[in-house]
């Protein structure tokens, strides 16, 4: 006889009201708008974390049509040679480089900003684009999802930023979510068990997501407010739901509910990279900086996403985390 949990319960009901909301935005983010800049970047150089595949890959595919030297940041080497062959193919350009960065591991993150620094001249465009969603933890003991989709990015564009400034102006691009609606920093929690969240369900998974995608919405906020002055911008996003692999460590029951869905109704990957690209490289938008954008427009968020002390407290507490405080 099958017996059913209250948690069982509450987790169907999570995955009923995702497939909801997805047919709901249908007509918003299926179709989307598009990157309308036609702007070059020779002589422009770029960072793309994660871009071995999905929106990431073809973020980079684009901007090295525009002639950007395009470095793919990414964990396995393997992959990201692999990831540089497709680039170049796709894009006509050869100057696209692998350099090894693991976002789960500060001590990657390190390496690879002295890596970068060491032998590329320029940096103009840096893109927070990897993200993962699952459960774990990283090599520095916290969260995985906190780690990857917040800590390690944080850190890189911290360390970063002096040659970003050098070369102003320039921009900094960080993928969020919508999801960011449903997170909730609970400053506590993280002291005490290095995540915003706990759990293995499907229910504790979504949220914990949630934490780190409302974190990186307070983090593009508050840097704006510490790059005023600099000719650097930066901008988070909502890339629209994607057809993309992002979801690969979800349980198999999701797994099979969401593929049908994705299949019919989410954006391919290039259609994903278009808010990306228009943050990146769209004239006009300075004065955004700190924004948050959909649809390659800029988009009013929710008073927890944009409150002064927490996104300052964030900021506190991720650099004591990362040991640059």
């Amino acid at each position: 006889m099958l017996y059913f949990t209250f948690e069982m319960a509450e987790e169907i009901l999570l995955i009923a009201g995702v497939v909801i909301a997805v047919l709901m935005l249908f007509r918003m983010y299926v179709r989307g708008a598009r990157c309308k800049s036609k702007a070059k970047l020779h002589g422009k150089t770029v960072i793309v974390t994660g871009s071995n595949t999905g929106i990431g890959r073809a973020t980079a595919v684009d901007l090295a049509r525009r002639g950007a030297r395009v470095i793919l940041a990414c964990r396995n080497q393997i992959r990201g040679g692999a990831a540089v062959a497709i680039v170049q193919r796709e894009s006509g350009s050869k100057n696209v480089v692998f350099m090894q960065l693991d976002l789960a591991s500060l001590k990657s993150v390190r390496s690879f900003a002295e890596t970068f620094l060491k032998t590329e001249r320029r940096l103009d465009i840096l893109i927070n684009n990897a993200g993962v969603y699952m459960q774990g933890t990283t090599e520095d003991g916290l969260g995985l999802m906190f780690g990857v989709n917040h800590l390690g990015h944080f850190l890189l564009t911290n360390l970063l930023l002096d040659r970003l400034k050098e070369c102003a102006p320039s921009r900094i691009v960080t993928l969020s979510s919508y999801l960011h609606d449903y997170g909730n920093l609970d400053f506590d929690r993280l002291r005490t068990h290095k995540e915003f969240g706990v759990g293995e369900s499907v229910v504790s998974v979504f949220r914990i997501y949630s934490h780190s995608k409302l974190c990186n919405v307070l983090f593009t906020h508050e840097l704006a407010k510490r790059l005023q002055g600099t000719s650097v911008n930066c901008y988070s996003l909502h890339p629209g739901a994607i057809n993309s692999d992002l979801t690969r460590n979800m349980n198999k029951m999701s797994r099979r509910l969401l593929k049908p869905i994705a299949a019919l109704f989410f954006k391919d990957v290039e259609a994903g990279a278009q808010t990306t690209l228009h943050c990146a490289v769209q004239e006009g938008i300075e004065s955004l900086s700190g924004r948050y954008f959909s649809d390659c427009a800029v988009q009013k968020v929710k008073a927890k996403a944009k409150d002064d002390a927490v996104a300052k407290k964030l900021w506190e507490v991720s650099e004591t985390l990362c040991g640059l405080s």
